[in-house]
């Protein structure tokens, strides 16, 4: 019987994934402006890079074409991993205020799992719908050094997969947070600026000095950006990779079971309001 129960639960979430895959779809107009916005800032980051590297050739263990494969990953990964925030956050934060919650604490399902369902289904989409566009425009107007082998990209897809992991259980911790605030502005603007500057996506984490070099390695952040990247670029091999994913694995079973911590205070907080 538990094992028929998994099942159920897994073929749940795998549609509520899937419906959250065709949600995003249906938004085309807001997906190829995505696509543009995201190879028109791909660009302007290119040439800022090649202009860095020509005075510094080897900053941050990069040579320029990998640098520049760096900035045309992070923007296949900007929405894929919600870097910026958004996805699930918005909606989650909506229903938290106006006390529609109440309605998703009577499913037979869990809250995080139902959301971290939706928001791989989200991901998946705008990996394929505003991914691979940008990268393979990137390809044709520059050098970038993009490896051949699939077992690669496969590893890549992986620590992707991880990232998203990592990125929701960061934002889910930030949305939980508007059961005790009544406006989550503030919250999100924090949650974006920490997410934009520690994940690499303005410059590598490894160009970095010293002691603050090391420290933002080791944030969550850089699991969602950093650690992907250097997964195509292979920085990581062998044992390196192995820790790499490990670190993502890691950061993603920290904050998934602290978003389960307080998502169990919140829910006391509902009772205790009257639901």
């Amino acid at each position: 019987m538990e094992g028929l129960e998994r099942m159920r639960l897994f073929r749940l979430y795998f549609a509520v994934a899937v419906s959250s895959f065709r949600r995003y779809a249906t938004y085309r107009v807001a997906t190829a402006a995505g696509v543009f916005t995201n190879t028109v800032f791909g660009f302007i980051l290119a040439y800022t890079f090649i202009a860095l590297w020509d005075t510094r050739p080897h900053l941050g263990g990069y040579d320029q074409a990998q640098a520049l494969a760096f900035v045309w990953i992070g923007q296949g990964l900007l929405a894929t991993a919600a870097i910026m925030g958004g996805g699930f956050q918005d909606e989650l934060q909506e229903r938290i205020r106006t006390g529609d919650v109440a309605i998703d604490l009577y499913r037979p399902v869990d809250l995080q799992m139902w959301w971290l369902a939706a928001d791989l289904g989200r991901a998946a989409f705008h990996l394929l719908g505003r991914g691979i566009v940008p990268i393979l425009v990137g390809a044709l107007a520059f050098d970038l050094a993009l490896p051949g082998s699939p077992l690669v990209w496969l590893l890549f897809l992986l620590a992707t997969a991880l990232g998203v992991v990592v990125s929701f259980a960061l934002r889910y911790l930030f949305a939980l947070s508007t059961f005790w605030l009544l406006d989550s502005t503030g919250v999100n603007g924090l949650s974006m600026l920490l997410s934009i500057f520690f994940s690499g996506m303005l410059l590598p984490l490894t160009v970095f000095p010293g002691g603050f070099g090391d420290v933002v390695s080791v944030l969550p952040w850089a699991a969602t950006l950093q650690v992907p990247a250097d997964v195509l670029l292979q920085q990581h091999v062998g044992a390196g990779l192995a820790g790499a994913l490990a670190f993502q694995a890691g950061w993603a079973v920290v904050l998934l079971g602290a978003g389960r911590l307080l998502q169990a205070v919140a829910m006391r907080r509902v009772v205790v309001q009257g639901g």
